[in-house]
Parts: structure tokens; sequence; C-alpha cells
């Protein structure tokens, strides 16, 4: 028996400015004795609720199913107990595995090297037992396999989630810097937007936040794309449980009614990304995009705002958008009365050029730069 099987008990892997309403979100759906730790948040479960987590959460990168656990001094040990697990209640030889690893304050010191004695392991117990070994991919393995070492103790884990469930699956066409999916979902989050009132991106890009926006007031799974899940793997998996899962979240969902969503950009080609990207999930056509210079839109008014204006640094331009932001700043307050925005801010620094009393502003980091959401009541 592994350990998840004895302890009910799995890590969610969660952004860490996330982890308050990815709490709330676990717990929503059935979860419970959460506790957050670094980069993520350890939650009891059932079965039917690791699956519907997996299908439904918004929010959460992957769900780790623990295996073993085990004090690790050095990557001979590594290999000894990683070769005593029973592999072949997970993949067979004519299938793919992939291995990642962190490792931190312990005897082993590289995360590839831990990963690759894990590797040997698996691969060795297979030429063993099988007298053949499975392959490696790591692109779109059918198992992923998580190791982390923390002060030299190990913990080999299931990924149940088959690969990081920010990869939606509607973003086909992509731009240049686009918004990581679990962070628009969470800027739809904290703005409270439910669907009843109009939402309107002015610096659409790829779509991801009208996406996002779309999928939760139409009540769409966030991973109603994905072909297949870790938990499969699992040896106790039960299909007819998880058929149950899937249908149960697929009646949740409702329609919206035309134009409650919209957005719109600069750049045709981005333009036409977005509109491919969000005819993906939304097949009643609800979105709305057009190729539209934001200063040129008359007026948005008695709507809910998201944005994600450009900020130089990620899209590889050190130029000064201080006169960008006076200018947005401007529109917003004289073309936009009755709404609501919330702008995120890649750079704090712009935030004082909007010219706007903020209502409040949360850290929300994204690929590694210290952003901001910042809300505006617009009268």
């Amino acid at each position: 028996m592994y350990n998840y099987q004895k302890t009910n008990r799995y890590f969610a892997q969660v952004a860490d400015d996330l982890k308050d309403i990815a709490e709330k979100e676990i717990l929503s759906l059935g979860g419970h004795n959460t506790r957050q730790v670094y980069r993520g948040i350890y939650f009891n479960s059932t079965p039917e609720v690791l699956y519907t987590i997996n299908f439904e959460s918004r929010l959460i990168h992957r769900v780790l199913a623990p295996l073993i656990l085990f004090d690790c001094h050095s990557d001979r040990y590594l290999y000894k107990v990683s070769s005593q697990i029973e592999w072949q209640d997970f993949l067979d030889v004519s299938q793919t595995f992939a291995v990642s690893a962190t490792v931190s304050h312990s005897a082993i010191k590289h995360s590839k090297f831990a990963a690759l004695r894990l590797k040997d392991a698996i691969v060795d117990y297979f030429r063993l037992h099988k007298g053949e070994r499975p392959s490696v991919s790591r692109k779109n393995p059918d198992l992923w396999i998580n190791l982390h070492i923390e002060n030299n103790k190990a913990t080999v884990s299931l990924d149940t989630s088959g690969g990081s469930l920010h990869k939606r699956g509607y973003r086909k066409e992509t731009v240049l810097a686009p918004m990581i999916e679990t962070l628009a979902a969470a800027i739809i989050k904290y703005s409270g937007w439910d669907g009843s009132e109009p939402l309107y991106d002015p610096f659409c890009g790829a779509g991801t936040l009208l996406c996002e926006g779309y999928m939760l007031a139409s009540r769409t799974p966030a991973a109603i794309t994905r072909a297949n899940f870790g938990f499969q793997r699992l040896p106790d998996f039960d299909p007819l449980l998880w058929g149950q899962v899937k249908q149960k979240g697929l009646q949740k969902r409702i329609e919206l009614s035309k134009n409650t969503i919209a957005g719109s950009d600069l750049c045709l080609r981005t333009v036409k990304s977005a509109t491919h990207n969000c005819s993906i999930i939304d097949e009643e056509n609800v979105i709305n995009i057009e190729q539209k210079d934001v200063f040129d839109i008359p007026s948005i008014e008695g709507k809910t705002i998201v944005c994600n204006p450009p900020y130089g640094i990620r899209t590889g331009k050190d130029v000064d958008l201080g006169d960008f932001y006076k200018r947005f700043g401007d529109f917003l307050k004289r073309r936009c009365c009755g709404s609501t925005a919330y702008v995120y801010f890649g750079q704090r620094k712009y935030i004082k050029n909007l010219g706007l009393k903020p209502s409040w502003r949360k850290q929300l980091s994204n690929g590694g730069l210290d952003g901001r959401l910042v809300m505006y009541e617009l009268y």
C-alpha cells in the first residue's frame, strides 16, 4: 500500500501568491484538513474529490500523490529505495515516463542528478523484472513522477494531474509574453466577476483573461479539454467513479448571453490568435473580439474591466511606458464611468503613472516578475 492510500493526503503545487484563494478552492471542491507550505498546500481527499479537483481547479498547477517517504542521505540510497517500488503498478514497458525533481538543504545537491538516479531505478526495475525498459519522454509522457528532497527527507510522488494544469488546451496560438492561465484565473477570481454584468479586456493578447472569464462564469471545468490525467495511472483508479465525476462537472455548465464577454487589441494578428483560442472553449460564440486601439474606444461604461497592459520587460523592449499609462489612466477616468477596472502591472513603478486612487492592490507574480493586481472604482 502506498503512502497516499494510507493517509488520503495529497500535495497541490500552487504559486505562493495564490495559496490563499487556492486553499479556498480546494475546500470548496471537497478537500479538507488543508495546510499551506512553501509552494503548495497539503490536503486530505477521497478519490472522488481528487478527480474533481484535477478536473475543475482553476488555480492549482498539479496534484501529487506521495508513493513513499524516506530518509535520503545519498544517491545510492535513493536508487536502492526507489528500486523497491512496484513500478509495474503504474507503467508498462510500452509506455513513457518523465521524472522531475527538486532538492534543498540535502546531501544530494543537484535536482537533475537526483532525477537521473530515480530514472535509473525505474529503468533498472523493468530490466530486472521484464527484460526490457520503458522510454523517457520529457514532452508528453504517459506518466509523470515527482521527486522532492528537503533536509535529506525524500518523497517520491505520482503526478495525478498528468502535467501542469495551467495548460488548459485552448491556447493553440500564442503571442508575445502571454499570461499564465492560473494567474489569469486568479485575476478573474479576485475581481469577483460572475457574468452578471459585461466583462471587457482592452488588451486581450492571446485571449487568456477572456477564456478564463468565460470558463468561470459558465462553470466550465478548467481541464475540460484534457484527454488524460495522471490519476488514471494509480493502481486504485476507479474508471466508473471518474466517469461520474466528469459527468457531474459537465452538468454544472450554464449558457452565457451574447456579448457577456468582449475584448480588443491593437494588433490584427493578435486578435486572430485570440479569436481562435476562445473558439476552442466558447462554442456558442459568446466572446466578441475586435481589432481596436484602446484610445479609439468611445467608452466602456457599466462593465468589469480586466487587463494586462504591455509592460516592457516581458516584451523585450527597454522603453519607458510612463506616458502610455498616464494616457490609459485618463481614458479610464473619462470614458469608463460606472465600471470597475482590475489592472495587472508587471512593473509596479507604473501604478503611480495611472493617476487613479486604487481601492486595493494584491501581489501576483508572473514568470518571475513581481507584479501587482490593482482595483480601481471608476465614477
